[in-house]
């Protein structure tokens, strides 16, 4: 039973403990050009002289469309690729392993942040633009999206791996491939948001497709030495969607595509009544292990003993904290 302290190495990589920062969107690239400034800088470098061992930077757009709202940071230019390695430089010094997701929001995109005057879609004459989803099924409050084609999903796959040589080039460890919360690649898994008839929609074969397709995109990218994560959400909390046998079988896929850990969330795709308490996500994660590949577990972890649990039982091999971490950013200091 390893310690919260105990290095986990994946591949070439050795991070020094299991406790790592979870990607939380900051929302705060005010120019709206997607490069990364002095609030990315402080708020991953306090996390990182606090002791986490691989801090996982927020949901990064592939492509301008691929942002949550105008203010998410991108990793579709060299500029923006320059300013994450300062970041990256700086967490390095302090001793921590730096991973990045990598994201595509999908019909959710082009979205007033949550502390702005207004919510929903943002329109064309504010810094909006058009959205894609797998269907033209849209999020309750938001724009209908346009179905995406084969051509545009092609394009898609390629901004992954593009974003992903550019994540190598800024020094990052890690590369985690957004697949949870009800963006891009999580709507095309939900058969509650993905009613296509082609080879991308149908049964969990389809539906998995463009997912592993990105995988293979991004491994084939990314050094080979470096570990590549998927996150997921293992339970949409509703019937009919896409819940933890299919994460399981989904998880068997991407180990036998190149993947190395799966980060394990939940929920994001429909509205539902989420139980959320202490830990309440890691019982999906300790199944989703089942599949034989590394898992993170994540969801209200909060106490250093409760972390340390989670190692014991076997239910995840390292765990990511989140809203802890805004609060006491050298949590694992005091653990």
């Amino acid at each position: 039973m390893p310690s919260l302290f105990d290095p986990l190495t994946l591949r070439d990589l050795t991070i020094p403990n299991r406790i790592f920062l979870a990607p939380m969107c900051q929302y705060q690239c005010e120019a709206r050009d997607g490069v990364p400034t002095d609030w990315h800088l402080v708020h991953l470098g306090a996390r990182a002289s606090g002791g986490f061992g691989l801090l996982i930077a927020e949901a990064t757009g592939v492509v301008p469309e691929g942002r949550i709202t105008p203010e998410c940071p991108g990793l579709w230019n060299d500029t923006q690729a320059a300013a994450w390695k300062r970041v990256v430089d700086f967490c390095h010094g302090q001793g921590a392993a730096m991973g990045i997701q990598l994201a595509h929001a999908g019909r959710k995109a082009s979205t007033y942040r949550p502390f702005a005057h207004r919510s929903g879609s943002v329109p064309a004459d504010d810094g909006g633009w058009e959205t894609f989803g797998p269907s033209a099924v849209p999020f309750p409050g938001l724009e209908t999206p346009t179905e995406a084609t084969p051509g545009y999903l092609a394009h898609v796959v390629e901004a992954f791996a593009a974003a992903a040589r550019r994540a190598d080039a800024a020094g990052f460890d890690v590369v985690e491939v957004h697949a949870a919360h009800g963006y891009l690649l999580h709507e095309f898994l939900s058969p509650l948001s993905n009613q296509r008839t082609d080879g991308y929609g149908g049964d969990l074969a389809g539906r998995s497709r463009l997912l592993l397709e990105v995988v293979d995109a991004v491994r084939a990218a990314w050094p080979a030495g470096k570990p590549l994560f998927v996150r997921i959400s293992a339970s949409e909390w509703t019937d009919g969607g896409f819940g933890v046998e299919e994460a399981t079988e989904v998880a068997r896929l991407l180990g036998e595509h190149g993947a190395d850990l799966v980060h394990v969330s939940s929920g994001g795709n429909v509205l539902a009544p989420i139980p959320a308490g202490p830990g309440y996500q890691v019982p999906l994660a300790a199944a989703v292990r089942s599949a034989g590949l590394p898992v993170c577990a994540v969801g209200l972890i909060t106490d250093p003993r409760q972390a340390q649990k989670v190692l014991d039982d076997g239910s995840a091999d390292a765990v990511a904290l989140a809203r802890v971490a805004l609060r006491e950013p050298a949590w694992p200091l005091r653990a």
